[in-house]
Order: structure tokens, then C-alpha cells, then sequence
């Protein structure tokens, strides 16, 4: 598959893995990398393109957060499917993302114990607090199997009030009466997001 190319500006900024042109077109400088013949940005920056001299180079933007393998996140998580979950990525730790990124969270790696369902482990809409354990293609893959890892903070799906935690991992809305199941945070509903 082809990479798209959009002509770039100078001092646009940068995600890693972007792609900033080919190698036919440029010599690949400081902050790029090459793959099958085409430069890509290596780190989240500010794209230098001289066209005089046919080069690129990212140089990295310090205030810029994007996650990394180990870092701790939180998201919302937009969409389940039996096995697996996305969660879309707003913050580092207590540092907001320089922008908004897509985590996957597999069934396998939700839970200590064998869950057969992700609908046992979160909803759409949840907030969950997870640890980025892969990274492919801006593709992050994520981990809730600690125990301060999981839904922070859960909605009825029935009628989308906060639901309340009774016991390990099951939860009852306090306006309707719903009960239902998520793979919780050890502070479910305690922290600040």
C-alpha cells in the first residue's frame, strides 16, 4: 500500500511514523527514517524541508506528549467488539496528549483471569486507565491487567448515569438500578481525570 503525500510546509508539525516524502525526492536528515523508500518522521516535531538542497529533518518539540511503550494512559474508549476494544488516548499520566490517539485493548491482555467477552470488561464511553505495551504503524496496543489499571469511570448503559461499585468489578447505576460488569481501576470513580 502507498503511503498518501500531501505537500508539507516547513515548520508543520509532525507525528511519529508520518510519512514526509521519498527518497528519489529528498535526502532523509536528523528526526527521519527510511522504509522502503520513503522518510518518515521519527519523532513528534516540526518538519524542515529544503527544497534548495532536496533534505528533511524533524527537530523534536519538547511540549509535545505522544505515548510511548510503558506510558501510562487514559481514554475513552469509542467502540467494543467481543475481543477487542478501542480506546481513544487524551492523556500521559496527568499530561495532556499532543493531540488524540488510538489505543487497541485485546481481551487477552484486559484482565488477570480469562474473560471471554470485552462487553465484561468496558462499554463505549467509559474512561479507563491503561499501559501501552506495543506500538506498530501509530497503532498503540494496550494493557489493563494491573490493578490500578481498568475503567476509572463507567456509565449506565441503560440510562448513562455514573454507575456506583458494588464489590470487585460489579457496578449498579444508582438511578435506574442496572447492574452491570466492567474490569475496574483499584480507584474506580476516586480520581481526577
Amino acid at each position: 500500500m502507498e503511503p498518501q503525500f500531501k505537500r508539507r510546509d516547513s515548520g508543520q508539525l509532525v507525528l511519529p511514523g508520518e510519512p514526509l516524502g521519498v527518497i528519489e525526492e529528498f535526502i532523509p536528515d536528523a528526526g527521519t527514517y527510511v522504509k522502503d523508500g520513503v522518510i518518515y518522521s521519527k519523532v513528534v516535531g516540526r518538519a524542515l524541508i529544503d527544497y534548495l538542497n532536496k533534505r528533511v529533518s524533524v527537530f523534536p518539540s519538547r511540549e509535545a506528549k505522544v505515548p510511548k511503550v510503558g506510558s501510562i494512559v487514559l481514554g475513552q474508549v469509542s467502540n467494543v467488539q467481543t475481543q477487542l476494544a478501542a480506546v481513544r488516548m487524551f492523556k500521559i499520566g496527568k499530561h495532556a496528549l499532543s493531540g488524540f490517539f488510538t489505543g487497541l485493548l485485546h481481551v487477552a491482555d484486559a484482565h488477570t483471569r480469562f474473560t471471554e467477552s470485552m462487553f465484561d470488561i468496558c462499554k463505549p464511553g467509559d474512561i479507563v486507565r491503561a499501559k501501552v505495551i506495543g506500538e506498530k504503524n501509530r497503532m498503540y496496543h494496550l494493557t489493563t491487567k494491573d490493578r490500578n489499571l481498568g475503567v476509572v469511570y463507567a456509565f449506565c448503559s441503560k440510562c448513562g448515569e455514573m454507575l456506583q461499585q458494588k464489590g470487585r468489578g460489579g457496578l449498579q447505576c444508582p438511578r435506574c438500578g442496572n447492574i452491570e460488569k466492567r474490569k475496574t481501576a483499584i480507584d474506580y470513580c476516586k480520581g481526577i481525570i
